[in-house]
């Protein structure tokens, strides 16, 4: 599956795991997780960015216990319009911008945002983006924080880098650990999830 032909499955995702899916089901133990590293590292004013932010349901439950300054990206111009609907003080208050991750992080300074987290998202990201894993570290300011999926769903012996969550959408395992901090970032963290591993990484001095 070719570059843009991953985009459009995103930018035009209906139904199963589009905005409105899972505004429906709201924040979950994810974003719990997330709550938790980031209050044990940052004030609650700290600049916090999502990549693939969808309609925002890990953002609202960072905004519910206090936190200040939000953003996020997505491909989706759905997914705005579901969080208007559904969280209008999160769209309201926040900052966001509607376009694929690699062109959108290219704007942001260097160390721009005290965290950065994907939740499911990064691992969406086609191998011939895979430079804007630089850029993510390059706009952490201090923590990073990565909640993907890390082994395989079924055999996939006949291409181990990528699984097909449905016909439309791969999904490609990758070594996060490896990727961060080869780009100079330190693994602070794991939590293994029954279904995501989440991992921290902190911005070496």
């Amino acid at each position: 599956m070719d570059l843009n032909s991953v985009r459009n499955t995103w930018t035009d995702r209906a139904g199963e795991y589009s905005p409105a899916y899972y505004a429906h089901y709201g924040p979950n133990e994810t974003s719990t997780v997330i709550r938790d590293i980031l209050g044990g590292h940052l004030p609650r004013d700290a600049a916090v960015l999502e990549l693939g932010c969808g309609s925002g349901r890990h953002l609202k439950h960072l905004a519910d216990h206090g936190f200040e300054d939000l953003s996020g990206v997505d491909i989706n111009a759905e997914a705005f319009d579901t969080m208007r609907e559904t969280y209008p003080e999160l769209a309201a208050d926040g900052t966001f911008h509607c376009g694929p991750i690699e062109e959108v992080i290219e704007e942001f300074d260097d160390g721009r945002f005290d965290a950065v987290y994907s939740v499911e998202t990064l691992q969406h990201l086609h191998p011939d983006v895979e430079w804007v894993f630089e850029e993510v570290a390059r706009i952490t300011g201090d923590i990073l924080v990565t909640a993907e999926i890390e082994g395989p769903i079924r055999d996939t012996s006949s291409d181990p880098d990528v699984n097909y969550v449905d016909d439309d959408t791969p999904l490609y395992y990758r070594d996060w650990s490896r990727i961060f901090t080869a780009l100079d970032l330190v693994e602070i963290d794991v939590v293994s999830g029954e279904r995501d591993t989440v991992r921290t990484f902190r911005v070496s001095d």
